[in-house]
């Protein structure tokens, strides 16, 4: 047991420190609902600056009931030609919430063990890159990852501490496979299909992949301009561009215990 002690990355039960942002500095006018496409410039200059100048390693108990900050959620989706990788989580997995779940997505928290220990290293792009390579196979090497945008729904508990940071591997010449199978299955699927699955009512897509797919972005499957009007209501219920509400922790959601966005 030593080995994971000594392991920065390691979760124990108690004690996990996860990098948290205040809601107000993230956004200071208005939160958005939905997907959010960006340049890569405008990635890092509207959204990766902050986080990196804000934000701090809060204990996770703390920060999954505390919605005044943003836990930071890298989320990267596995890109071959027009197909996408698509994740569906078996009973097998802990969290039964999960079980049969769809995902389009392979992320999780930021932990200390990601924090860049050389020069020209990121915080957020260590994070992507381990959570991938502890759910899938892939060569060593670098992984080339594009930066698409942000993903917010703060109309659920889950959602209201948690803010993701959506990534692209091209993976067009790397071979993938699924590195837990007792847990998840995965396979490579037309972008049109998931998209039509996703809009059906009884969608099995987790939350996050649904509305990344509902959005409709995914279909140029390269980071798009984000020139987006910012209309008036606030969470429409078919919403399929990315609605703008007024900042305020005053009516969301708080969330009595943990759980994995």
């Amino acid at each position: 047991m030593l080995a994971p002690l000594l392991d920065p990355c390691y979760k124990m039960l108690r004690m996990e420190f996860v990098w948290v942002v205040p809601r107000a500095r993230l956004f200071p006018e208005a939160a958005f609902h939905g997907y959010l496409p960006l340049h890569p410039a405008e990635h890092e200059s509207n959204f990766l600056a902050v986080a990196r100048a804000e934000g701090f390693f809060q204990e996770r108990r703390y920060a999954e009931t505390h919605p005044e900050f943003k836990q930071i959620i890298p989320y990267v989706i596995v890109r071959r030609g027009r197909e996408l990788l698509c994740l569906t989580r078996l009973q097998t997995q802990s969290e039964k919430r999960l079980h049969g779940r769809r995902s389009i997505g392979v992320g999780g928290h930021i932990n200390p063990c990601d924090a860049p220990a050389q020069p020209g290293e990121d915080l957020f792009r260590n994070a992507c890159v381990r959570e991938l390579r502890e759910e899938l196979e892939l060569p060593p090497g670098a992984l080339p990852l594009t930066p698409l945008g942000l993903l917010n729904d703060d109309s659920t508990d889950v959602g209201a501490v948690h803010v993701g940071l959506v990534y692209r591997l091209d993976a067009e010449d790397l071979p993938v496979a699924i590195r837990e199978t007792s847990a998840m299955t995965g396979r490579f699927e037309p972008l049109h299909a998931l998209e039509a699955a996703a809009a059906a009512a009884d969608s099995a897509f987790e939350s996050w992949s649904a509305l990344l797919l509902r959005s409709g972005a995914l279909a140029r499957l390269d980071a798009p301009h984000s020139s987006i009007p910012i209309p008036t209501s606030a969470y429409p219920a078919e919403a399929t561009e990315p609605w703008f509400v007024p900042q305020t922790t005053r009516n969301l959601p708080r969330s009595s215990k943990s759980s994995r966005a």
